[in-house]
């Protein structure tokens, strides 16, 4: 294990800048830094999933799981070459996705965010998580990315969209469907 903080703030940053895990320095809004800070805000997100009331624990096993790989994959885009997310991550994920959707009705509509409050948070979680592979693809333009990194994230975020569909059904709110009929169909300009 690295060494322990003692002391919390450095002033190593009042300049603008961040030390990397490799001892580099780079700007707090650099590409690199706005993926791996995403991450961190997606691991925040997951844990109010995990706070709020309903959660089982077939769905919380999964959530601290991906918990742990997202402190992976965060260290992983914090130093450049590390090798932390590999495609066995990626294949778990698959599995679990597969696992949870298969019980589930097929889609005919859009779903809304909400559904409870667990669901709800847990479709905060897949939109950071849709941003945080956003920045991961901004930060692969310019910079070395392993594929796995984007590829996760990816499926992660489809993960994320089948567990609210599982908690909003199991809250007893059910899913909000978009209502799409609710607007009068637009008339042709005359």
């Amino acid at each position: 294990m690295g060494n322990r903080l003692s002391k919390i703030y450095t002033r190593t940053g009042d300049d603008g800048s961040t030390g990397l895990g490799d001892g580099s320095r780079v700007a707090k809004d650099s590409l690199r830094v706005a993926a791996y800070g995403t991450v961190d805000e997606l691991n925040s997100t997951i844990g109010m999933v995990l706070a709020a009331d309903g959660v089982d624990v077939a769905v919380a096993d999964v959530l601290g799981q991906v918990q742990h790989a997202l402190f992976d994959l965060g260290g992983e885009l914090c130093i450049p070459g590390m090798v932390m997310i590999e495609d066995a991550d990626i294949d778990r994920l698959e599995q679990v996705l597969d696992g949870f959707n298969d019980p589930l009705p097929p889609l005919k509509d859009f779903i809304l965010p909400g559904g409870g409050m667990a669901a709800a948070c847990c479709h905060l979680a897949r939109t950071v998580c849709r941003r945080a592979e956003r920045e991961v693809i901004a930060l692969a333009r310019v910079e070395e990315v392993r594929p796995q990194a984007q590829r996760y994230l990816n499926r992660l975020s489809d993960l994320l969209f089948v567990i609210a569909r599982v908690l909003a059904r199991a809250s007893g709110h059910g899913e909000v469907l978009w209502q799409h009929e609710r607007r009068r169909k637009p008339q042709p300009a005359e």
